[in-house]
């Protein structure tokens, strides 16, 4: 009885030795996920109409508003009874855009640097002021931004076609271009994705504050949702 337990515990302590050194030799030997320096991406956007009433209306108006209740306008003049009014005609949420990514010190595994650059469509936005106002209409049509950041992506990659993640966020400066004149904005990006070898999915959210001098000096946020597809090299 005393040999049989000798040998069972003896048994047990071999395997469990194999199994340790199998499972280091694992570890040592398991394949890296290959480095992306590069990734490319197509972007589809849905801006939120984010603080309209402050920016750009208030500015533009030159005059403190509230939102009209049950009237044919959406905002109209405060502690003068409403001689101002402004209706919205227009906000179009739908955009579209494009970025690339570049990773100067690679990114496979943890947190490393991503420098971003991206254009994207924004929202068209017509608005027509009643009573006094510093302008009688608002119109911008075709306006279009183009931006750098630098930030940090925090990967989790797979290697060859097996899933990964990652996490970002980015911060940076950008210019844009309307139909009103060019102006200027500052942006923080917040997102993350999944991907299966190169090619992957991702979802962002950026908070953009963008500046214009025409028709008089006023800015306005936008708050686009971004769903992008990526491919990465």
């Amino acid at each position: 009885m005393k040999k049989t337990l000798v040998c069972l515990v003896g048994t047990a302590v071999l395997f469990l030795s194999a199994a340790d050194v199998s499972a280091q030799t694992f570890r040592q030997f398991k394949p890296k996920a290959r480095k992306q320096w590069v990734a490319v991406s197509v972007a589809w956007l849905n801006s939120m109409p984010l603080h309209l009433k402050s920016a750009p209306l208030e500015q533009l108006v030159g005059r403190e508003l509230s939102t009209a209740q049950r009237k044919d306008w959406d905002y109209e003049s405060r502690g003068d009874g409403g001689i101002t009014t402004v209706d919205v005609l227009e906000y179009r949420r739908r955009a579209r855009g494009f970025g690339v990514a570049v990773y100067p010190f690679g990114s496979s595994s943890g947190p490393t640097l991503m420098v971003k650059g991206s254009y994207e469509t924004l929202p068209v936005f017509r608005a027509v002021m009643s009573g006094p106002s510093e302008v009688s209409s608002y119109a911008m049509t075709d306006g279009t931004a183009w931006d750098a950041g630098v930030g940090i992506i925090v990967a989790d990659r797979s290697p060859g076609w097996g899933l990964g993640s990652h996490a970002y966020v980015v911060a940076g400066v950008g210019r844009i271009d309307t139909n009103l004149g060019n102006g200027s904005r500052v942006f923080g990006e917040g997102g993350g994705g999944l991907n299966v070898g190169p090619i992957g999915v991702e979802l962002g959210v950026k908070f953009a504050y963008n500046k214009l001098a025409e028709p008089v000096e006023h800015g306005f946020y936008t708050v686009p949702i971004t769903l992008r597809a990526t491919v990465g090299f």
